[in-house]
């Protein structure tokens, strides 16, 4: 105790002593520190939804975060100028603990120079120009402080009045292009009417190129056509040209065709190739006895064939084709013109990466069932898998728990709750169907074949031992960039309950549903997923969406009742094990609105139900849905809440089974900010958070009163719990931390008011995870 109260005392006086220090007395001589935006003023403001557009670019333009933000505007700082207080406090040590703890924890001051407000105003005033408002200008003003070396800024916006298009026309090509251009006006970006904008008007000149390179004009380029504009003739309007550059090279007005095509395979040690193998017009030079990848496996990743016309759009698709095979470092197409020819014969540059990649993850869990140990999950591929494009996966995973407690329930805890685990799947990077060879075409549409196959064992100390397998077929492949589509056809699994206890028994006495989602049973599914995520977009607010339908038993049911067995008879069995037979439909939505680029605001709502009958009228334990933990509420320990106003009783043994349910409705909603840049590396960042939801039951269980669903006092029958939580992000891996602190349970705790916690210490929850939870 006294040595962490000596602790303590050193943490305050360093503390103290750094408080002490001026945030600008060791600053350069001459510099001045910029303590950020005092006022944005604006002048003529146009509320149009391209007004505040470009509004928004000129703010993003000048507005410079100072130290220590936490938003640039208005201007909201961090009250304690960690950073910089380490900066004036430590700056003079040029080695040894006091250089180390400069580099580590030091906040570079931000200079007004470095902020550089002329330039700035200069830039924002061209900003607008660029949007329409070409009599619109950006001016600032030095506000000072109580510091005399530290100012903020001001700036005053004078918007003006923007300029919209008049019209836009065409002129100077050749009569084919001139053709191709007109044929694809549908497409045409810049309208008359519209706010004249430059970024529209490089958009659709890029559109004009990239029309041009998917029909054969290889050496177009964006410098070849350019925009003539006139302000005169119509005030207020501009009126544009797009016209062809003179005198351009006569290479950039002729259409190419493809010819030969060459595949120079180098191995992952450097080896060039030595041999070949050529068929018609494609040719693959390789080292070695054979190629390292098989032929037609290559060649089906080039989509066009010999004599087509060049297209940029067919380039970008043979590329990522070639990517997605997994087995290249790196691979390079290049297009050889042949002399005074319009034919490019294709040459491709490709390195194996190394076969074998492996990975180790290692991991301590805390359960709701006061349990807590180490595990571990090891991975291993193998790429390539002969020679097919395919990987292997070996994984093994494994988890060993005590009891944190001396006893439970007057019992001595067995140190014998484990979970073991392997698994062995082969990935295809497209589809793989026996019957179906060249009519999907896996380039357009990136798509992926999964085969697994699975086997678990789950000892739980003092209850059960359970040893679960089976595989799974599955199919997925992106109509666009945004959406993915996931078909499982094949998922079979097998529980089997291979030991029981006097205990468990007694709970499947009291409790028989429990008992009926643990028992032997065999479980075959098909289900669907659609994916949505449109994270790659580069905006500030991006949403992830999924839904996930399945269907259990029912195929299985149909077979049987197409041999004359009827559908509403129980038990029926597949290899002696009766088959569980329901349809379940979960969707999860997450936004991320990036408020800043050091602040965002995320959120999920997830929904869920499970509907059991016909053979099985409860649904596999596994199947069930739970709330509470690091990524669910987590001012609850996993399996802690519901199933609706349904709590076991403290000294209950079997609540960590129990809390499931057949509903769950969940929301979250999280702000994120930074806190410290650069410290060790990776970033430190803060996270304030609200979670709410609980499941419940789809048909009535004596065992647990009040577990089914009901709109009565629905809002009551919502957990709810709010928190605080840092997280360390190093860009490849984020370390988080997570105190919640719950504010409503929905059973009776006693005490009565919505805030029902009956002590504060009993509604905390503590969370070590790793990365964010949504």
């Amino acid at each position: 105790m006294k040595r962490r109260n000596a602790y303590i005392w050193i943490w305050l006086g360093m503390l103290i002593g750094l408080s002490s220090c001026s945030i600008t007395k060791h600053l350069p001589e001459g510099e001045t520190l910029y303590l950020g935006l005092k006022d944005i003023s604006v002048q003529n403001e146009d509320e149009t939804k391209a007004g505040q557009a470009a509004l928004d670019e000129v703010k993003g333009a000048i507005s410079i975060a100072p130290n220590n933000a936490i938003v640039t505007y208005p201007n909201i700082r961090f009250p304690i100028p960690f950073g910089l207080w380490v900066y004036n406090r430590f700056v003079r040590y040029e080695k040894g603990f006091g250089r180390w703890i400069f580099r580590k924890l030091a906040a570079d001051p931000v200079y007004v120079s470095t902020v550089n407000p002329d330039t700035r105003a200069k830039v924002a005033s061209n900003l607008l120009r660029d949007y329409g408002f070409f009599d619109g200008h950006v001016t600032y003003r030095v506000d000072s402080t109580k510091n005399p070396r530290a100012v903020k800024l001001s700036y005053d916006i004078d918007m003006g009045r923007p300029y919209y298009i008049d019209t836009l026309l065409y002129e100077g090509f050749a009569p084919l292009t001139d053709s191709l251009i007109h044929a694809n006006m549908a497409g045409k970006l810049v309208r008359s009417g519209e706010h004249f904008n430059v970024n529209t008007l490089n958009e659709e000149r890029q559109r004009i190129i990239d029309l041009l390179r998917d029909n054969g004009y290889y050496y177009a380029r964006n410098d070849f056509i350019t925009f003539l504009a006139d302000t005169l003739m119509r005030p207020g309007y501009v009126t544009l040209k797009l016209v062809p550059e003179p005198n351009l090279p006569k290479e950039a007005l002729r259409r190419y065709r493809l010819g030969n095509t060459s595949v120079y395979l180098t191995g992952y040690n450097g080896e060039r190739p030595t041999d070949s193998l050529k068929l018609r017009d494609f040719t693959v030079h390789y080292a070695g006895e054979k190629p390292g990848l098989r032929f037609g496996v290559l060649r089906k990743r080039f989509i066009y064939r010999k004599g087509e016309m060049y297209s940029q759009t067919r380039q970008n698709y043979t590329q990522e084709a070639l990517s997605r095979l997994g087995v290249f470092k790196f691979n390079e197409v290049q297009y050889l013109p042949r002399p005074d020819s319009d034919t490019l014969d294709v040459r491709v540059n490709a390195m194996f990466d190394l076969p074998y990649d492996s990975e180790l993850e290692l991991n301590v869990t805390t359960k709701s069932t006061k349990q807590t140990g180490p595990g571990a999950i090891f991975k291993l591929s193998k790429r390539n898998f002969r020679r097919m494009g395919a990987s292997l996966n070996l994984e093994l995973k494994g988890s060993y728990e005590w009891q944190t407690s001396s006893t439970v329930d007057g019992d001595k805890s067995v140190m014998n709750s484990y979970e073991l685990g392997a698994a062995l799947s082969l990935d295809f990077p497209r589809i793989v169907l026996p019957w179906v060879r060249d009519r999907i075409d896996p380039f357009r549409f990136p798509s992926e074949t999964h085969f697994r196959i699975y086997a678990e064992q789950v000892n739980r100390a003092r209850y059960f031992k359970m040893l679960s397998f089976g595989g799974s077929v599955s199919y997925s492949f992106q109509k666009s960039r945004s959406m993915k589509h996931t078909v499982t056809p094949v998922h079979l699994a097998f529980n089997h309950l291979q030991r029981r206890t006097p205990t468990f028994d007694s709970i499947a006495l009291a409790n028989p549903m429990l008992f009926r989602s643990l028992d032997d049973q065999f479980i075959p599914s098909i289900s669907y997923t659609f994916t949505y995520d449109d994270s790659w977009r580069k905006r500030r607010l991006r949403l992830w969406w999924e839904n996930s339908f399945t269907s259990a038993g029912n195929i299985t049911s149909a077979i049987y009742a197409a041999f004359g067995r009827s559908f509403k008879e129980r038990e029926k069995k597949f290899l002696g094990t009766p088959f569980a037979q329901f349809l379940k439909f979960t969707s999860e939505i997450r936004p991320l609105y990036y408020i800043s680029e050091k602040q965002q605001l995320a959120g999920r709502l997830m929904a869920g139900v499970i509907w059991s009958y016909g053979n099985k009228t409860v649904a596999p334990y596994s199947e069930q849905f739970y709330v509470g933990g690091a990524n669910s509420i987590r001012a609850f320990t996993v399996r802690s809440i519901g199933p609706g106003r349904f709590h076991p009783a403290d000294n209950s043994a079997y609540s960590y089974v129990d809390e499931t349910g057949d509903i769950k409705l969940e929301a979250n909603v999280e702000y994120r900010f930074r806190l410290l840049s650069n410290m060790f590396g990776g970033n430190l960042n803060g996270a304030v958070f609200l979670d709410a939801g609980n499941v419940w039951l789809m048909r009535e269980d004596e065992a647990r009163p009040d577990a089914k669903f009901t709109f009565k006092h629905f809002f009551d029958n919502i957990a709810l719990g709010t928190g605080v939580g840092i997280r360390y992000d190093l860009s490849f891996l984020v370390l988080r931390l997570d105190w919640g602190i719950a504010l409503h349970v929905p059973y009776e705790t006693g005490r009565s008011g919505y805030y029902n916690i009956p002590r504060f210490k009993d509604g905390q929850g503590l969370h070590f995870a790793i990365g964010y939870p949504f």
